[in-house]
């Protein structure tokens, strides 16, 4: 706003109510042109202030000042201290400041198992002129009061609260969708197509041993084991329908159990060999020779996770998943391969290995959220205290999934980790001392801890006594949820 009066210009002058974030940019300029500028006084609220000269101006920042109504005044004296030429009207400017937010009181949100269930938010809102949630407007009663069913659960959605002076109150809704409980059992695709693995399975729901079933979607070989229509899977020859997705979905849902679809994400054999002899190298993490990183896993096994078409290949294939009726997607291999990082190369690559990695959770969290699932990533045990050895960053990766699932199989932990001489021999407590760990990791960020625990013998026998151990330590830990892990898809329970 411009006020003039006897050759005195004023700008920055408010309009309306002076907000907080308004009145923190709050600037006068006294233009004095004509004037001598060091005989230009000032005044707020009746009392002199001091400006700072800037060539033919004076500006004033009056700084924090109490909410209530302010008035501003330029003059030069004239003809001696007794003569003063006042500002008309105009230029003796009064303005109000509001610096006091809204105020939100929200209602205990009923939580729902699945994004794609409608969620009600409730509440009264006081002092606002608008509210929103995310892009979705939230109308207000008279009384400030209000009432909104979301098409879907928000997740870390905001309820930002906006007065007539600028001013906003921002109150994260917590995830309405809430990961219930889990005991799973890990089902690969060629096992659930086995009549006898796949009525063992189902006998432990029916005994309500499990309330939950991880089934593979793309496997550990890059087999995308049912009949997935993702054009890159097909052109690869990715796809053999194992099993009939649609169909496996309903049996078990309409035994009551949720069902985790599993995407081993970045070693996969057989896009990365595909892409490699179709002329697309820089979808495969390679040598410093260029030639593919050749490790433990084979020749040609990890794609290259910075890859925008690697990224979106993966993707792809969760948002059709949930599409289907899985009610959740871990990522698996969501990692570098083993070894020194010197000694691959990841084309394209703009970030550090373990940020592009969170990145791509962070690019597959709101597709997956939208087509109905929740999203997690198995982890290793070793990467709350060793993140760049295969860039798994924890803190990182868990702002941008529902749940974690650390892989804690006791006999993958070296003799002494966490202070446990024989972690292979002393379950429960490696299994407590590092969920300890995760659960550090991962606080403030929103995601739960959901551990992979051993139901298998690798250089000690497990059997139920050992499996129990595991469940119990979890139990102790405060957390009541697991996944069981057989490669022979047989479990102790």
């Amino acid at each position: 706003m411009r006020s003039e009066s006897d050759g005195l210009t004023v700008t920055g002058l408010p309009e309306g109510i002076v907000g907080a974030a308004q009145l923190s940019a709050l600037e006068f300029r006294v233009d004095t042109r004509g004037h001598d500028a060091k005989q230009l006084r000032l005044e707020l609220d009746g009392a002199p202030v001091t400006g700072t000269v800037d060539g033919d101006a004076v500006v004033f920042r009056p700084g924090p000042l109490a909410d209530g109504e302010h008035r501003f005044g330029a003059e030069i004296p004239r003809g001696g201290p007794s003569g003063w030429l006042r500002p008309g009207p105009a230029s003796v400017e009064t303005f109000t400041v509001d610096t006091a937010a809204p105020l939100v009181e929200l209602a205990p949100t009923a939580p729902v198992r699945s994004y794609r269930e409608p969620v009600t938010v409730r509440g009264r809102i006081i002092g606002a002129q608008r509210a929103s949630i995310g892009s979705e407007p939230v109308p207000l009663a008279p009384d400030g009061t209000f009432d909104i069913t979301l098409p879907r659960a928000p997740v870390r959605a905001e309820l930002v609260a906006l007065d007539a002076a600028g001013n906003s109150t921002t109150v994260p809704l917590a995830a309405a969708a809430a990961v219930p409980r889990i005991r799973a059992v890990h089902v690969t695709a060629h096992a659930w197509s086995h009549e006898g693995l796949r009525e063992d399975v189902l006998e432990l729901a029916r005994s309500g041993r499990i309330d939950t079933v991880q089934l593979d979607i793309k496997d550990e070989d890059g087999v995308v084991g049912y009949d997935s229509q993702v054009p890159l899977a097909r052109e690869s020859g990715a796809v053999e329908a194992i099993y009939d997705a649609p169909s496996a979905l309903r049996v078990l849902h309409d035994m009551g159990l949720r069902v985790v679809g599993r995407i081993v994400a970045f070693r996969d054999p057989a896009v990365a060999e595909w892409a490699w002899h179709a002329g697309r190298p820089d979808w495969v993490i390679q040598n410093p020779g260029g030639q593919p990183y050749s490790s433990k896993y084979g020749p040609i096994a990890f794609t290259n996770f910075a890859h925008p078409e690697i990224r979106r290949y993966n993707i792809d294939l969760a948002v059709e998943a949930a599409r289907l009726g899985f009610d959740e997607i871990m990522y698996d291999y969501i990692r570098r391969p083993d070894g020194p990082e010197s000694s691959m190369v990841f084309p394209g690559a703009t970030v550090d290995a373990a940020v592009s990695i969170a990145d791509f959770l962070g690019d597959s969290r709101g597709p997956v959220h939208d087509a109905g699932a929740f999203q997690s990533a198995a982890v290793f045990g070793i990467a709350s205290t060793r993140p760049q050895q295969i860039a798994q960053d924890i803190p990182l990766m868990a702002r941008q999934v529902d749940y974690v699932a650390p892989m804690l199989y006791p006999s993958h932990w070296n003799a002494g980790e966490y202070g446990v001489a024989d972690p292979n021999g002393q379950p429960y407590d490696i299994i407590f001392r590092s969920l300890d760990d995760f659960r550090r990791q991962t606080e403030g960020t929103g995601a739960k801890v959901v551990p992979w625990l051993q139901d298998f013998s690798l250089g000690v026998n497990y059997g139920p006594a050992e499996v129990q151990a595991q469940i119990d330590a979890c139990a102790a830990a405060g957390i009541d949820s697991y996944f069981l892990w057989s490669p022979n898809v047989r479990y102790h329970l």
